[in-house]
């Protein structure tokens, strides 16, 4: 399973509805507020909202219970495997030096705009210098990084992210190799402390290598593939925090200060994950056993409205998407069909019913890889005629006909799938059953596959599904993204080709960043209208419920996919 694009590192898929509290703001809910989706150019401090406080305002020690859709079963957020959202927000307190899609993750971190800067915990510098056409990266390691089990994070570590990442043995079920196949040699420095990185032409944006390290430990395809089912690893982590207990059977994971952690120490005593369905978070937050719930719908939005010891807090979620296809997997293997539902989708339509009560606008949804406050955003949908009629037409010149119920077919096959949605809220099964209509106008037999929350890894992981009504994480930078999804050696749908995949490997060493992202959404415009793989109905709001006097935390854009910015600041406002 993959990401949406980076935050830095990898895309993570994600649900269509987010379980994960943000936060922000203040006072009892009255109704949403107006909000809306920016366009490029707009101040990108009115998507973001934490109810920032400094830590002298804040109790030591205290408790933050928050809820996620899905709790593992593959806690490797580098395998397609593991590669969710709700485990990339777990991992972040605990595994900060092996998140690969987040907020920060190994050397990198990012603020709220998108803007890459070392991560001095891991990497006291990074530094580029270009000769002869050739690079050379000098990577200083922070002398106290350190993994829970001793082991010093040091050249090994990096040597082994490399070997791993760069795709040459394929074996390991990487997400991305992303910009590692350019990188010609890992060695140490004046120390093992010391890294030197050469590649064979210069790489960008620079924080396309390392951001993320797997642990020396982690060094076969077993281990990687299949080490973390059911399995944390804690002795391999590093963070602020550390895991104190994994209750697979209750699908908590308990958090505590971690006494070897070199960095700031956090002001909580205690982190709690608990994996819920969304009307069961619903609930735990009206009874004060969580403290924050999403409400990107209306339903929970009505059902938490006038919750005690509450506020709403408002942002813009980093999520593209809708329509995930899985397009090796009859009949989404027929281009004519994943043309047919690009054509077929209201996508206008759609958005009514999932925005429906929450006063949220936003501009066209057209990429999978930036959201349109981007200045380099451009909508890449393919298609501009669409209705039932142009979806049937489009299966006609395929060669489909009509069959006596009305469904297209071809050789006697109907184009006949379902759609898997997750989750029990009334919105999203709304969203489903609207789609199923306009697919079913279309010519098409489409039935719902309804899936628990809980089973949204699995499902996507190992790729049980036709489509589903879920989408990727949304970075500030396209480079790694587009080799994620449009490369034909990377991509889950292995859709592309020979002359888009030599494009896409031109895009790591184009210096600047305008030139870069405008041919990396070219990349996406060709392959959408090729290939049909992904379509991007909606991005959305983020739209939390939290405990009131909970500071830190919130919707933050690139800053935090988790919505907590740094989770050693993380706390509860003095009273």
């Amino acid at each position: 399973m993959k990401n949406l694009t980076k935050i830095g590192g990898v895309a993570a898929v994600a649900a269509a509805l987010a379980l994960t509290a943000c936060g922000g703001g203040g006072g009892g809910a009255k109704g949403p507020e107006a909000g809306k989706g920016q366009n490029a150019g707009s101040d990108l401090t009115k998507l973001v909202s934490i109810n920032a406080k400094d830590v002298k305002d804040l109790q030591p020690g205290g408790t933050v219970t928050l809820p996620l859709g899905n709790i593992g079963p593959d806690f490797n957020g580098f395998s397609n495997n593991g590669n969710s959202a709700d485990n990339t927000a777990m991992m972040v307190p605990i595994n900060p030096v092996g998140v690969s899609g987040g907020g920060t993750g190994g050397c990198w971190k990012y603020d709220f705009v998108g803007k890459a800067t070392p991560n001095k915990d891991f990497c006291e510098s990074v530094d580029s210098k270009i000769t002869d056409g050739k690079q050379t990266i000098t990577i200083k390691i922070n002398d106290k990084a350190t993994y829970n089990d001793g082991t010093p994070i040091d050249v090994k570590t990096f040597q082994n992210t490399w070997n791993i990442l760069k795709g040459d043995n394929k074996d390991y079920d990487i997400v991305s190799s992303g910009a590692y196949e350019f990188v010609e040699s890992v060695e140490a420095g004046s120390s093992d402390k010391e890294v030197i990185v050469k590649t064979t032409k210069p790489v960008y944006p620079l924080e396309s290598l390392f951001f993320g390290l797997i642990n020396p430990a982690v060094n076969t395809p077993e281990i990687f593939n299949t080490g973390f089912t059911g399995e944390m690893h804690p002795e391999w982590m590093a963070g602020p925090f550390k895991v104190d207990q994994y209750d697979s059977a209750a699908k908590t994971v308990t958090l505590v200060k971690n006494d070897k952690w070199w960095g700031t120490k956090p002001v909580l005593d205690k982190v709690v994950f608990r994996q819920l369905e969304s009307s069961a978070a619903i609930a735990a937050f009206k009874n004060g056993e969580i403290d924050g719930v999403s409400a990107n719908t209306i339903t929970p939005y009505k059902q938490l409205d006038g919750t005690k010891d509450s506020e709403v807090r408002r942002g813009q979620r980093l999520f593209a998407g809708g329509l995930n296809i899985n397009a090796q997997k009859a009949p989404m293997n027929d281009v004519a069909i994943r043309k047919a539902i690009f054509t077929a989708v209201d996508r206008e339509a759609l958005r009514k019913v999932r925005f429906n009560g929450l006063n949220w606008e936003e501009p066209s949804s057209g990429s999978m890889m930036l959201l349109p406050f981007s200045e380099y955003y451009q909508d890449n949908y393919p298609v501009t005629e669409t209705g039932p009629d142009a979806a049937k037409k489009v299966l006609t010149d395929a060669g489909y006909t009509p069959n006596a119920a009305g469904v297209m077919e071809k050789g006697g096959v109907p184009a006949a799938f379902k759609i898997s949605n997750f989750g029990d809220d009334p919105t999203t099964l709304a969203f489903a059953q609207t789609l199923q209509n306009q697919l079913k106008a279309g010519g098409m037999d489409v039935g719902i596959d309804q899936r628990a929350s809980a089973d949204f890894g699995k499902v996507l992981g190992s790729r049980d599904f036709d489509l589903s009504i879920s989408g990727y994480t949304v970075g500030s930078d396209a480079t790694d993204a587009v080799k994620q999804f449009y490369d034909s050696k990377t991509n889950e749908n292995q859709l592309g080709d020979a002359e888009l995949d030599a494009e896409i490997a031109r895009l790591a060493s184009i210096e600047d960043n305008a030139e870069r992202n405008k041919a990396a959404m070219e990349v996406e415009k060709k392959h959408m209208a090729k290939y049909f793989s992904m379509g991007v109905v909606m991005n959305g709001p983020q739209i939390s419920f939290a405990r009131t006097g909970l500071a830190n935390f919130g919707p933050s854009l690139f800053q935090s996919l988790s919505q907590v910015p740094d989770w050693t600041t993380l706390g509860w406002v003095k009273k």
